[in-house]
């Protein structure tokens, strides 16, 4: 518990003015430094790089927690395959505990041995999926039993071991980058100067017009304890419910569900959380609107009561039609 509101405490004070960002300024700046050195040496082949022979495609954030990769992850499998391409997706599997690796992910996966994360990407598109700490063994996995031609990074844009072809970072429109410094003091994982050579930048909402975005839109629910019940999410207009989420900006999902006139009574917890019974039970008989994310873990200690929000993305200015003319003229990792 005492971890918990630590980690909030932390989290708050990175998106909003405080004086905890001055107290800890000076872990920053070493922070920053050791980033840049360790960028340093494998860009001058003092750390060995990896490199593997068809094109890889990281979608990544600068900032700590979630920003809304994983649809983008979606949309962008999905669009390979249209062009041809027999995509890949790796992942790191947060919070995974599995026994070997690599291990590859089916939508009947446990959370618990591969992730929340990798078993959603499952559930919507169909291509091979595998994770490990290790990238380019769970790249050399899929390249080996499903020939693919393609591999899609579910993060890693840290991971400098790992060749790329193309980087593409997901920035919350809403957060964006908080403070604007380095951890510990703020939430990023590298200074904004490193947007400078990236390929793509994408917002997760809208942000100023800006040319690539992510439009989120949810229309239905669907039952926890039995998927052929659904709902649509204008049936729970006016009504109180429960709103669960674990993801990087839990206000995000309930400010979709107010603004479809649903009286939500928020539960924030932090990312990647894992579920417990407990959590989620309340002594009353309103109905439980979760994210599909906290629902793969939720699943199975479910009641007739709760229902989760699966989410679909649209992503503006021909992000597609970009990534493939990028992918025909840099036909070399590096």
């Amino acid at each position: 518990m005492i971890h918990a509101y630590m980690k909030k405490y932390l989290l708050e004070s990175w998106y909003q003015t405080h004086s905890l960002r001055w107290l800890l300024s000076p872990l920053s700046t070493l922070f920053r430094i050791a980033t840049t050195l360790l960028q340093l040496c494998y860009k001058s082949e003092i750390f060995k790089r990896y490199s593997i022979p068809i094109p890889v495609i990281i979608i990544g954030n600068i900032n700590i927690g979630g920003t809304g990769k994983t649809p983008l992850v979606i949309w962008l499998a999905r669009q390979l395959q249209r062009y041809g391409f027999k995509p890949g997706i790796i992942s790191r599997g947060y919070g995974s505990m599995p026994k070997r690796y690599p291990l590859l992910v089916s939508k009947d996966s446990d959370p618990a041995d591969v992730g929340d994360e990798p078993v959603i990407i499952a559930r919507h598109i169909d291509c091979p999926i595998a994770i490990s700490p290790k990238r380019i063994k769970a790249s050399t996995a899929l390249i080996k039993h499903f020939n693919c031609n393609l591999i899609i990074s579910d993060d890693g844009l840290q991971h400098y071991a790992f060749n790329r072809n193309i980087e593409i970072v997901v920035v919350d429109a809403e957060r964006t980058f908080g403070n604007e410094y380095c951890l510990p003091s703020g939430p990023l994982r590298e200074p904004i100067s490193r947007l400078k050579y990236i390929d793509f930048l994408v917002y997760n909402g809208e942000y100023s017009n800006y040319l690539f975005d992510i439009t989120i839109s949810a229309v239905k629910a669907i039952n926890l304890t039995d998927t052929s019940i659904q709902k649509g999410l204008v049936d729970f207009s006016g009504q109180d419910a429960h709103g669960i989420a674990g993801i990087g900006n839990p206000k995000r999902f309930f400010n979709l569900l107010n603004e479809l006139g649903i009286n939500v009574i928020p539960h924030e917890f932090n990312d990647h959380h894992y579920f417990q019974s407990t959590d989620i039970n309340f002594d009353d008989d309103k109905m439980v609107l979760m994210t599909e994310k906290d629902a793969v873990k939720c699943q199975y200690f479910a009641s007739y009561n709760m229902w989760y929000v699966p989410i679909k993305a649209a992503v503006s200015g021909k992000l597609n039609q970009r990534i493939i003319q990028k992918l025909a003229g840099n036909n070399t990792n590096g």
